[in-house]
């Protein structure tokens, strides 16, 4: 039962939450002959110590339920990274003053923003092949970041996320 709750809650937050991928892959790619991973250790993945942790749970959950095997010789190396930017307010109004006469016309307007700034954060996942030192497949996304969320909030978000990634991989 308890695993039919996590499920519900990861798919409502999916459906909820307004994360956004982009795929890309090498289509010469033989993705049948990838079965076990790692991550690389020098890895900066830009977020946090413990955001880190939660977001490689979630990715080494979604991979082993594709069958994907964490271990020390992979055939694949995952390089995570993240930036957070700002996104301005999508609404504003306008304010305008203008005058005219004597054929001449004059006028001064302002926007004034409604609502508050967003901070995104953008999630780059990069699969490498290192024997042929080349990347096979890489996915992209965007999300709302809110950094008082609760710990157990960035745990589902993570999840979420880690889902909508891995949903085109490997390619069909």
């Amino acid at each position: 039962m308890k695993t039919f709750l996590s499920a519900f809650f990861v798919l409502f937050l999916i459906s909820c939450a307004s994360v956004r991928v982009n795929f890309d892959y090498d289509q010469e790619a033989d993705f049948s002959k990838y079965k076990t991973y790692n991550y690389y250790a020098d890895m900066n993945t830009g977020l946090s110590e413990l955001d880190t942790k939660r977001f490689l749970d979630a990715l080494d959950n979604q991979l082993s339920q594709q069958g994907y095997t964490l271990a020390k010789e992979p055939d694949f190396f995952i390089d995570v990274s993240s930036n957070e930017y700002e996104e301005g307010p999508k609404s504003s109004f306008g304010i305008g003053l203008g005058g005219t006469g004597r054929h001449v016309g004059g006028g001064v307007s302002i926007g004034v923003p409604v609502g508050q700034s967003n901070i995104n954060r953008q999630i780059t996942l990069e699969f490498v092949d290192e024997n042929k030192k080349q990347l096979f497949w890489q996915a992209v996304s965007e999300s709302t970041f809110k950094p008082n969320e609760t710990p157990e909030s960035r745990e589902a978000l993570f999840n979420a996320i880690a889902v909508k990634m891995l949903a085109e991989f490997p390619p069909k």
